[in-house]
C-alpha cells in the first residue's frame, strides 16, 4: 500500500480522507474476482479451438503445467506479501528483493505488456459488435476503451463492483455451460451427440501430437493466465493487503484452472478433436450440437462480458503500476495524484490514451506495426514471473539471515523454487525452438534491452516514497 506524502491539489484531486494516494475500500471479493477479470477473457471461449488443434486431447496437460507455473509463481508473491504487505504490488516486491534496476525494467515490461492486451481486447470486441451495429470496427474499439476509462475513472469502490458482477458472469457462464454438456455427456439431453470419455484416446490416442506439441502451447497458454498477480496490485487498495492477497491466491488459480480444464474435458468428451474447427468457439459448436436454443446470442453476451471484464482490469492494472512506479521516482511525479475518490486519473489517462493509440495502429497497420508490438510483448510476462521468483529466493535468504521464518513460506523452498525457475526457461527455450515463437523471444528481448538503456541514462527522480 502506497502513501505518498501530501502534495499541493486542487479540492477535486484531494486525497481520500485517510491521508494516503489510493483508496482502500475494496474488498476480499472484489480482489478475487478482479484476478480472474484478467485471467478469463475471450481466449477461453474461442483461442482453446487453436489449442486443440494443436495437441489433440493432451491440450489438458498442458493447461494443467502452466496453471501450475502461475500457481508456484502466486504462493511465492503470497509469502512476501505476509512479510511486507506495505511494499505494494509484485513490482515492489522485486523492488525489495533484487533491487531499483530490475523494478524499474520489471514494472515497465509489465506495463507495456497490458497496454498492448487493451488493444487487443478492443479489437477483438471489434471483430464481434462492429457487424452487428453495422459500424467501423475502430469506432467500436476505441468506444470501448473509453466506457472502460470512465468505469476506471469513477469511485475504486465502483470498479471493484463492475468487475465483480462482470467476473461473475463470466463464472456463472462457464458453469452453466459445464452442467448441460456433462448432462449431454451422460445421455441426459442432447441424444444425437454420441459422447464419451474414449474420444480422448480414439482419435489418434490421448498424443496424436506428440508430447512437444504440449510444450509448444505452453507460451499462448501461460498468456491467457496472466492476470492472476493483478490480485497483489488490487490488494493494495484494500485494509488488510497480505490477507486477501493469501485469500485470492488460494482460491483464484485453482477456480480457473477447474474452469479451464473442466470446460475442456467435457468439450474433447463430447466432439473429436479432430473435429474442433480452429478459429471456432468449441463452446459454441457444442451447445449448438446439443441443441440449445439461442446458444449464439447467448454466447455472443458471454465473449462480450468477457472481453469488457479483461479490458477493464487491464485499464486498472496499468493505472496502478504506473502510479507506483512514480512513487517511486520511476515515473513523472504527477502521476502519483489521485482524484477525489482515490483513484489515479492521470495514470489511467495515460494507459487509456496509449491503448487508443495502438489500436489505431492495429487498425492501420495490422501487419505491421502491431504485430511487431504483439510479438514483442508476448515473452515479457515470462521475464516478470522470473523475477518474482527470484526476488522471493534472495528475500527468504534474508530472512534467514535475519534469524527470521516467513508466515506464509512457500512450499519445499529452495527446491519448488528453482523448479519453477527452470520451468519458465523451459518454455522460453521451447519458444526459442519453435518457428512461431522463436521471434516472440527476440523481440521481447530487444524490449528489455531498450527499457534497460532507458533505465541506464534516465536520472531517478526524487518521486514521492512511500511511508
Amino acid at each position: 500500500m502506497l502513501n505518498p506524502a501530501p502534495i499541493e491539489d486542487s479540492p477535486q484531486d484531494a486525497a481520500p480522507a485517510n491521508g494516503s494516494g489510493l483508496a482502500h475500500s475494496l474488498r476480499t471479493r472484489h480482489v478475487s474476482m478482479i484476478a480472474i477479470g484478467g485471467m478469463v477473457g475471450a481466449g477461453l471461449f474461442v483461442n482453446t479451438s487453436v489449442m486443440i488443434e494443436g495437441a489433440g486431447p493432451l491440450v489438458l496437460l498442458s493447461y494443467l503445467m502452466a496453471g501450475l507455473i502461475v500457481f508456484m509463481v502466486m504462493r511465492m508473491l503470497g509469502e512476501m506479501a505476509i512479510d511486507c504487505p506495505e511494499a505494494g504490488s509484485f513490482v515492489g516486491h522485486v523492488r525489495r528483493g533484487l533491487g531499483h534496476r530490475a523494478a524499474f525494467v520489471t514494472g515497465w515490461s509489465y506495463w507495456l505488456f497490458w497496454v498492448v492486451v487493451a488493444s487487443v481486447e478492443a479489437k477483438a470486441a471489434a471483430l464481434i459488435v462492429a457487424p452487428m451495429l453495422g459500424v467501423a470496427q475502430l469506432t467500436v474499439a476505441l468506444g470501448l476503451i473509453a466506457l472502460m476509462t470512465a468505469v476506471n475513472m469513477g469511485s475504486v469502490r465502483g470498479y471493484g463492483e463492475f468487475e465483480f458482477w462482470f467476473s461473475l458472469m463470466k463464472i456463472t457462464a462457464i458453469g452453466v455451460f459445464t452442467l448441460i454438456a456433462g448432462l449431454a455427456l451422460f445421455g441426459v439431453i442432447g441424444s444425437s451427440l454420441h459422447g464419451g470419455v474414449a474420444h480422448l484416446w480414439d482419435q489418434g490416442g490421448f498424443m496424436p501430437h506428440g508430447f512437444a506439441a504440449s510444450l509448444s502451447l505452453l507460451p499462448a497458454i501461460l498468456f491467457t493466465f496472466a492476470g492472476a498477480e493483478i490480485a497483489t496490485v488490487a490488494a493494495a487498495e484494500t485494509d488488510n493487503p497480505g490477507y486477501n492477497i493469501v485469500q485470492a491466491i488460494r482460491t483464484v488459480v485453482v477456480r480457473v484452472m477447474l474452469f479451464y480444464m473442466g470446460s475442456l474435458a467435457v468439450i474433447l468428451c463430447l466432439i473429436p478433436w479432430n473435429q474442433i474447427r480452429a478459429g471456432h468457439s468449441p463452446f459454441l459448436d457444442v451447445l449448438h450440437r446439443i441443441g440449445i436454443p439461442g446458444a449464439e446470442t447467448a454466447m455472443t453476451v458471454v465473449v462480450l462480458v468477457a472481453i469488457a471484464s479483461c479490458l477493464n482490469s487491464t485499464l486498472y492494472v496499468t493505472s496502478r503500476i504506473l502510479f507506483e512506479m512514480a512513487a517511486h521516482g520511476d515515473a513523472p511525479a504527477a502521476l502519483v495524484r489521485t482524484g477525489a475518490s482515490g483513484a489515479p486519473r492521470r495514470a489511467i489517462a495515460i494507459g487509456s490514451l496509449v491503448a487508443c493509440v495502438l489500436t489505431v495502429i492495429a487498425a492501420t497497420f495490422p501487419g505491421e506495426v502491431f504485430g511487431f508490438l504483439l510479438n514483442a510483448s508476448g515473452a515479457i510476462i515470462l521475464f516478470d514471473y522470473l523475477m518474482v521468483v527470484f526476488a522471493q529466493i534472495a528475500l527468504r535468504r534474508k530472512m534467514y539471515g535475519e534469524g527470521r521464518q516467513p508466515a506464509f513460506p512457500m512450499l519445499l523452498f529452495p527446491y519448488l523454487s528453482w523448479l519453477t525457475v527452470g520451468a519458465i526457461l523451459l518454455v522460453m527455450v521451447t519458444m526459442i525452438l519453435t518457428p512461431d515463437t522463436r521471434v516472440q523471444i527476440e523481440l521481447g528481448s530487444l524490449t528489455l534491452i531498450l527499457i534497460v538503456a532507458l533505465g541506464a541514462v534516465t536520472p531517478r527522480r526524487r518521486g514521492r516514497a512511500p511511508t
